[in-house]
């Protein structure tokens, strides 16, 4: 395989009127047009909805989080990124476990009631705990149960990675889908 020259691919970014490829407007993400234009695009890709969940002090806490991913088989890892204003995250940090809920298709009340700053987000929400005390939702499409790995800094978030402990699905048939600010359902015709 020929792979293109040096020259060939100065030549190419030189087109480019911004340092490292990356326009200084989005690279800075300070300026409001560019965050949302930021937030425009990103919010393109459809995502799956989780609440992420531990007990502080013997009480639950949780917050709703759309970034989470998998990392690694060996050992098993997944990430999520609760934002540096949170206030659930310190609680489970000191914890040190964490239960990320997949929600299920017709959970949007539940995502947005974890979505809010206040302390009744369990009130009339059913949970149990999952192998590491953290509170596991009913009705979830799936869990992920998890000790704190490694923390983070990034941006205005935090990268934390979680040791997996333990993980289950349910019988709940369809994911609760976020795509361009909204919930939607996926298609079953």
């Amino acid at each position: 395989m020929n792979w293109p020259s040096q020259e060939l691919i100065e030549s190419f970014l030189d087109q480019f009127d911004f340092e490292d490829g990356i326009p200084p407007s989005v690279e800075d993400g300070r300026d409001p047009d560019s965050q949302r234009h930021f937030r425009d695009v990103l919010g393109r890709f459809a995502s799956g909805v989780t609440v992420v969940t531990s007990i502080s002090n013997g009480k639950p806490v949780g917050m709703t989080a759309q970034s989470f991913t998998s990392v690694s088989l060996h050992p098993p890892l997944v990430l999520f990124c609760p934002a540096k204003t949170s206030q659930a995250w310190p609680a489970m940090q000191r914890a040190g476990f964490f239960c990320v809920n997949l929600l299920s298709e017709g959970q949007d009340e539940i995502s947005n009631k974890f979505a809010r700053r206040g302390e009744e987000k369990f009130a009339g929400i059913p949970w149990k705990p999952a192998s590491t005390g953290a509170p596991l939702l009913d009705g979830v499409l799936g869990w992920v149960d998890c000790t704190v790995h490694a923390v983070h800094e990034a941006g205005d978030h935090y990268v934390v990675l979680g040791q997996v402990q333990d993980l289950g699905v349910s019988d709940a048939p369809h994911p609760l889908l976020f795509y361009r600010g909204q919930y939607h359902r996926t298609n079953q015709g």
